[in-house]
Order: structure tokens, then C-alpha cells, then sequence
């Protein structure tokens, strides 16, 4: 996060010269307070002039005093998104920036090597994960703020003849009140590989909360309704319950997930890969 520090200038105050020294000694010191006073008037010159010709000058510039920049990077024992595992219960290396700004508008970028695609079609080679996104953020209130934005999940790779890409792009609206959050997204394509799936939603509500020890608890659970001739075998329902505790900027976290994702839609290699599972985590902000 930038930092704006203020600075504080200070006149510099006259030396004091002690009665009775000898008149050599006082005339040096006059001498000195001269070229003091000579000096300080310079500078003060300078202060007044170079401010109003820079701005009478200079090519106006944005103020980015207000533009934040952070980041994220983390490894988790698997990755699990909406109650389903994206790297066939396999690790995974995940970081991303986020650009924000006072006023409530922010972008970002976060990454994570994924396995779904190929273990769903060994044609495609497809191995990572890129999420863009960006929304505002308005404080709606002392204990209120709002969230809406855009994501796109983008997965790089080839991909055979006839295959439905997986990118896809979701418009969201969240709520926030301190310790629980709602949000709802809303797809306009194609979502995640599923034909004919537009308009299929994801309703997630969360609730955190510290619990003991700087020990935070985390209760979630969240519906994925998808549209379509499949949509019987692709909704479904998630679950997740998690702590994590910070210690010096390292968040250690575990969880247990699970959902009823229907086996017709979600079995791969044999395995449901949204059956209940554990995942830890490290992450690292800075």
C-alpha cells in the first residue's frame, strides 16, 4: 500500500548571542546572522516562486496518491473451487495483484495451475488458470458496502475440434456487513465447458468471524445453478468450513468442503471431484 507521509517544515530561528562578549566576536557573529538571513530569505523566495511557476509550466499529471497496489501468493494442497477440485486433489501454486483506490473502484489478476480440463478431455492442454476482474466498491454505510463487478476465468491452452471452450465471464453483486457476505454471479455465455449454459448463476454466502487465539472461523455455503438440457446433472449445492490464523503476514488455513454434485455430471477418473475433502493452505500477502 502506498504511504503519504507529511512533512513538516520549520522557520530557522535566530541565534542568540550572550551581552559582553568582544566586538570582533560580535561582528563575526553579525556577519554569520547576515548570510543567515540572506539564505533564508533565498529560500523562501524559492518556495513561493517554484510552486506557482510549476504550476503555471508543468503538463498537468493524474494524482495516483490514491492508487494502491497489492499482492498475493499462496500454495494449497489442492485446489477446490465451489466445492469442487480443479487440480484432481493435487497441490497448487496460486498469487495474484489487485490495483484499488480510495474511492472504490479496483482491478485485478490472479492465477492458479488447474488439471480439470485435461482429466475431463485428454485432447486439450489446457493447465492454467487466469482470473481478470474489476468492480467498484461503494461504502453504503458504517457497517455496509457494496461490490459489483465483472470476472472472466480464461484457461490458455489448445483445444480439439467441437470442444465448448471453458472461458467464461460473470457479472456479480455482492453485499458485505463486517462478518457476513453475500454474492451472486450471474454467467453471459457459455459457463466453465457447458454448452447452451447462459444464464447459469452461483448464490454464495459466507460468514467469518474471529473465533479465539487470532484463530478466524469461516462458514460457507453456496448454490451453482446452471441452465441448459444438462442442468439436472450440473447444479448443485456446496459447503465449506475453514480456520486460519496470521502469524507475522503467513495465513495458515484449513478447511472441509463437500457438496451433492450430482456423479452423471462431476465424476472424473472414476472419483466424484466434488465429494467432501480437506484443504490446506499458505498465503502470503504483500
Amino acid at each position: 500500500m502506498i504511504r503519504r507521509h507529511q512533512e513538516q517544515h520549520q522557520q530557522p530561528q535566530p541565534e542568540l548571542v550572550p551581552l559582553g562578549q568582544r566586538r570582533l566576536r560580535r561582528a563575526q557573529l553579525a556577519g554569520v546572522a547576515g548570510l543567515a538571513t540572506l539564505a533564508a530569505s533565498v529560500l523562501l523566495a524559492i518556495a513561493v516562486v517554484t510552486p506557482a511557476q510549476a504550476e503555471e509550466n508543468a503538463t498537468p499529471v493524474a494524482d495516483t496518491s490514491a492508487l494502491h497496489l497489492t499482492g498475493n501468493i499462496g500454495v494449497v494442497s489442492q485446489y477446490v473451487f465451489r466445492g469442487t477440485t480443479q487440480t484432481n486433489q493435487k497441490p497448487a501454486l496460486q498469487g495474484g495483484f489487485d490495483l484499488t483506490h480510495d474511492n472504490g473502484l479496483y482491478a485485478g489478476v490472479w492465477l492458479s495451475n488447474i488439471s480439470w480440463i485435461s482429466d475431463t478431455n485428454p485432447a486439450a492442454s489446457a493447465s492454467l488458470e487466469a482470473d481478470i476482474y474489476g468492480g467498484w466498491k461503494p461504502v453504503l454505510s458504517d457497517w455496509l458496502n457494496g461490490d459489483i463487478g465483472v470476472l472472466h476465468y480464461a484457461y490458455p491452452g489448445s483445444y480439439p475440434d467441437g470442444m465448448t471452450h471453458p472461458d467464461t465471464t460473470e457479472l456479480y453483486l455482492g453485499l458485505d456487513a463486517k462478518w457476513i457476505a453475500f454474492k451472486y454471479s450471474y454467467s453471459t455465455g457459455n459457463t466453465f465447458g457447458n454448452a447452451d449454459t447462459r444464464g447459469s448463476s452461483y448464490a454464495d454466502l459466507s460468514l467469518t468471524h474471529e473465533l479465539f487465539a487470532g484463530i478466524t472461523g469461516l462458514a460457507h455455503i453456496g448454490r451453482q445453478h446452471y441452465t441448459g438440457p444438462n442442468a439436472a446433472n450440473l447444479s448443485y449445492t456446496d459447503w465449506k468450513l475453514g480456520m486460519s490464523r496470521d502469524f507475522s503476514g503467513y495465513v495458515l488455513g484449513l478447511a472441509y468442503t463437500g457438496s451433492n454434485a450430482p456423479d452423471a455430471g462431476y465424476t472424473l477418473r472414476g472419483k466424484n471431484i466434488g465429494r467432501d475433502q480437506w484443504i490446506a493452505s499458505l498465503n502470503k500477502s504483500f
